[in-house]
């Protein structure tokens, strides 16, 4: 049976025990779920946001473009800066900035001002996932890294699921400033429990030269490629030409980002670690459709269920709550029975025909579904997550040494975001262009020759006669607006079942690769000196 290997201890690194490693683990959970549940927590206060402050909903969208486009830039360069500037130091630190933006945003009196510290708050939270992570494995032995990929995986589920549930709250029953304010107190808590009880590793990089011209590519990028990602759909993808610029810009600089880490000698990135490790690459790979399933599905469902079925935000965020929680509760067995020897490959081939089954069965959904309907499918996408995510983290950095591991957990954190960048952004697109075409495709059996169609028009004309006192010419044009209402409604239905679909298709393209991981197990790697 394949299994990852344990790595040896440094017997330079002490390891945490006791009421301080419980609270070190929750200081790390709570703190990256803080930065998950901002990537959706403001997803249902937009409508909100956009009457209290004056702005188009076009402009508020870069309140979430804004805090993407940080994220996606700082996650890589964080084992970097966390070397820098001292691991504890920049862990602290973006704590603190993320807490302190945070007031700053419900305090924002206009929406740029608004989209600005959104901003900065994407600086100090994107830190926090591959950071959180490193201290989550150097305050675990060796053989328990099941255990903490395990805990950190739960977080990773519960975050972006948690969001809308409590922004949904928060919208409902007090303002929108609050998806901000409640970052606060937390955040606060989480900077002096990570000041008092966590400490810095015994074994430092010292950065002699800091790689400026690789920083500046990839925030070029990167920045770009998420820019186009956010406001592709909504502009009509290459037929503005700023987005065709901004394509060319990202291309030209990640290629130069490439080109020079892999020729300076001291890379902000280390790509090389790509090449030293083929399971990473794998990884990258997996965790790339495993981000685009997560937040593709995460984007479609709640849309279908409120627009069409009538779901209040507080109603989809409690119906999307128990499948994360099944999430939580799995994962830390699944990772101790993967340090205890289960072989990943049957555990991610089970997780992801679980979740190819559960888009194909959301693809079955009708008008008529209700809550009740989604319970039992939801369930299974909290158990498939579990059955992905815990091996996958555990593939990224097996067999992997020292400060590899600093730059493959952020290159993985990156890889995930990236995903679910691409995975809303195609998945809008898709759903755009399948309502023309299922539009086309249900107008075609709408003519005065069809009698379902006539006997249809017929009822509604006879039904506003009756019931609203119109005339023969007026009844008419009510049964071709009802028509038209209908046409819509269907059309966007079977969009949105596309949808679905087109992420399971994803999924099970995607199984062959789970027979290109090869983990030896005389494998050993210190988890040490991650940073």
């Amino acid at each position: 049976m394949t299994s990852i290997a344990p790595m040896l201890p440094n017997p330079a690194h002490a390891y945490e025990t006791g009421l301080k490693k419980v609270i070190i683990t929750l200081t790390v959970i709570v703190s990256a779920m803080l930065e998950l549940i901002d990537t959706t927590i403001v997803n249902v206060a937009l409508t909100q946001i956009s009457g209290n402050l004056g702005a188009s909903i076009e402009d508020v969208a870069w309140v979430i473009t804004s805090y993407a486009i940080a994220n996606v830039i700082v996650i890589p360069l964080s084992g970097f800066l966390g070397n820098l500037l001292g691991r504890r130091n920049y862990y602290i630190g973006s704590i603190l900035l993320f807490t302190a933006a945070s007031l700053l945003c419900g305090m924002a009196p206009n929406i740029w001002t608004l989209v600005f510290f959104r901003f900065l708050q994407g600086l100090g939270g994107g830190a926090l996932l591959p950071t959180s992570q490193a201290i989550l494995y150097e305050t675990y032995r060796p053989e328990e890294r099941g255990k903490a990929t395990g805990i950190f995986s739960m977080g990773l589920v519960l975050g972006p699921t948690f969001g809308p549930l409590l922004g949904g709250f928060l919208v409902d029953y007090m303002t929108w400033e609050w998806c901000f304010f409640v970052n606060i107190p937390v955040g606060l808590l989480a900077a002096w429990s990570a000041f008092t009880f966590i400490k810095e590793p015994k074994v430092q990089h010292a950065v002699s030269k800091i790689d400026w011209t690789g920083i500046g590519l990839l925030a070029v990028g990167i920045g770009s490629l998420q820019f186009i990602l956010e406001r592709g759909e909504s502009k009509d993808w290459f037929e503005t030409p700023y987005i065709t610029w901004f394509t060319i810009i990202a291309v030209v600089s990640l290629i130069a980002f490439v080109w020079w880490e892999l020729h300076t000698e001291e890379p902000a990135v280390d790509l090389r670690v790509l090449a030293r490790s083929n399971n990473l690459a794998i990884a990258a790979v997996l965790t790339f459709i495993v981000g685009y399933g997560l937040y593709g599905s995460l984007f479609v469902f709640p849309v279908f269920v409120q627009r069409l079925l009538g779901f209040t935000a507080l109603l989809t965020g409690t119906v999307l709550f128990p499948s994360a929680l099944v999430t939580g509760i799995i994962a830390l067995p699944l990772g101790i029975a993967l340090q205890r020897g289960a072989s990943p490959k049957l555990l991610m081939s089970f997780g992801m025909s679980a979740f190819v089954f559960f888009c194909w069965n959301l693809g079955q959904q009708t008008m008529q579904s209700g809550s009740e309907n989604f319970f039992w499918v939801l369930l299974l996408r909290g158990v498939a997550l579990g059955f992905i995510f815990i091996p996958v983290t555990m593939l990224a950095v097996a067999g992997l040494h020292g400060r590899d591991i600093g730059q493959a957990t952020g290159l993985n954190n990156m890889v995930r975001q990236l995903g679910g960048s691409f995975g809303i952004a195609i998945t809008n697109t898709y759903i755009a262009k399948r309502v023309a075409a299922h539009r086309v495709e249900l107008l075609s059996h709408l003519s005065p020759y069809d009698p379902a169609a006539v006997a249809r028009i017929d009822a509604i004309k006879q039904a506003a006669t009756m019931r609203a006192g119109v005339s023969p010419s007026e009844s008419e044009l009510v049964a071709l607006k009802a028509l038209e209402g209908t046409v819509t409604i269907q059309s966007h239905h079977l969009a949105y079942m596309d949808a679905f679909m087109l992420i399971a298709l994803l999924f099970a393209l995607a199984l062959p690769l789970l027979f290109f991981i090869k983990i030896n197990k005389s494998e050993k790697a210190d988890l040490s000196s991650a940073h």
